[in-house]
């Protein structure tokens, strides 16, 4: 007999229990504004909620990413996506000072955007970002720019992140360092890569995740307990809602390699990123341990890896 019951094989790659809202925050509209603009997914029942705070990839609207932060709250999470910026260079200082200002607005500032039964739990923070957001969850993690934060972070996830153009060529400040097991940072990780992401598109771009500077390397870097899945016929931008509209939200169609729909990669990655969250911010492991040995019951063909 399986030691996973049927619930445990499934229901994390699918909505969870709890009806969700998604709200819009402007950065100067409310008693203690945010730092930044931010989209927060949250559960609408009674309860205490983790935490995570999700940043976006280069050049992307945070509202890119309101289906998958849907899914992670619908499975009893509070999530965060601040807008980092509109326009951006090749520096990401400022995004990780905004990361920092943010995370610590959140005691002071959250419980006020959320519906009064839906109580924040701070000692359980998480923090997450795709592409370049990747990247500044990890430089904030790893305290680059000498730069903390007032509440500690509990588990971090880089979905298909990247630390610039090529290996030699990272964007500043870099956060590789090409030494195996490098990152000294007291929290678990879970690293998320896309198989097409190292694939050329258009001959006139270079890969969204090259090789050298990807999530191979961002793992290879991390210290146990680290978790590590790859979408083998999934491209970078494969997480997004199915909708992404204007120029960028476009672009995201023309430059990446992408798989055949969206809703697999999507469903996967929230459904691993809920599993790795119940595991380090709730102490449960059923779900993550069911993924590692049934891989076959992820909505996408798995690679896997992990030391703990």
């Amino acid at each position: 007999m399986s030691p996973y019951s049927s619930a445990a094989l499934a229901n994390v790659f699918d909505t969870g229990k709890y009806n969700t809202e998604l709200q819009t925050i402007q950065s100067g509209s409310y008693t203690v504004p945010p730092p930044k603009p931010l989209l927060i997914a949250n559960p609408l029942e009674d309860g205490d909620f983790p935490l995570l705070l999700f940043l976006h990839g280069y050049l992307l609207y945070n509202s890119f990413y309101s289906q998958l932060i849907q899914h992670i709250a619908s499975h009893g999470f509070i999530v965060i996506a601040p807008q980092l910026y509109s326009v951006a260079g090749p520096d990401i200082s400022d995004e990780i000072k905004s990361a920092a200002a943010i995370t610590n607005w959140l005691p002071e500032g959250l419980s006020k955007l959320l519906p009064p039964n839906v109580r924040p739990t701070f000692s359980k923070l998480a923090l997450a970002g795709h592409s370049r957001g990747g990247k500044t969850a990890f430089a904030l993690a790893l305290r680059k720019l000498n730069i903390t934060t007032n509440l500690k972070f509990s588990a971090l996830v880089g979905v298909d992140p990247v630390d610039g153009m090529d290996k030699g060529k990272q964007t500043p400040p870099p956060v590789l360092t090409y030494v195996r097991h490098s990152f000294d940072f007291d929290m678990a990780a879970l690293v998320i890569g896309s198989g097409l992401g190292e694939v050329k598109k258009n001959p006139l771009f270079p890969p969204c995740a090259p090789k050298g500077v990807n999530h191979e390397d961002f793992y290879n870097e991390c210290q146990k307990p680290a978790w590590y899945f790859v979408a083998k016929d999934y491209g970078h931008f494969d997480m997004l809602d199915d909708d992404t509209k204007g120029i960028r939200g476009k672009a995201t169609n023309c430059i990446c390699k992408n798989g055949e729909s969206r809703k697999p990669m999507r469903g996967f990655v929230g459904g691993v990123i809920v599993a790795f969250l119940q595991a380090y911010l709730h102490g449960d492991t059923s779900d993550l341990l069911a993924i590692r040995d049934k891989r076959e019951i992820a909505p996408v063909e798995l690679k896997i890896d992990y030391f703990v």
